[in-house]
């Protein structure tokens, strides 16, 4: 059993993962993430594995658009993790802007890494911005 993740830590793990989204830093954001860290986004979909699985899935996402970022509404602090309210808006490749949100939760480990993130968002709201 872990032992409990001072709050400071989780609040400096989200908003480090949160600056690395909007700097399109997939190296970065990759390195938020635990080396086995895991992220379902969104839920439902296959869970993507591991900090070069990370680094990939942004990557991907990120050739889709000039600019794109996740700013957080609001962040609450539990446990080892944090559900994060957030809005995304973006400009795609061909130029459409884009606005969506969600709904983010993260655990963090002892080392201040993102463990998992569940990330409840409809992806097909934004593509039909697209």
């Amino acid at each position: 059993m872990s032992t409990q993740v001072a709050p400071d830590k989780i609040s400096r793990a989200v908003r480090a993962y949160f600056l690395a989204i909007r700097a399109m830093d997939a190296d970065a954001i990759a390195n938020t993430f635990a080396e086995d860290g895991t992220t379902c986004d969104p839920v439902g979909t296959p869970p993507v594995s591991g900090r070069e699985g990370v680094r990939e899935f942004f990557l991907s996402i990120f050739k889709n658009f000039k600019s794109v970022a996740l700013d957080e509404d609001s962040v609450f602090v539990a446990g080892n993790g944090a559900a994060v309210k957030w809005t995304g808006h973006g400009t795609s490749t061909n130029g459409s802007e884009v606005r969506f949100e969600g709904i983010d939760v993260f655990e963090v480990n002892d080392d201040g890494k993102i463990q998992t993130i569940h990330a409840y968002w409809n992806p097909a709201e934004m593509i039909a911005q697209l």
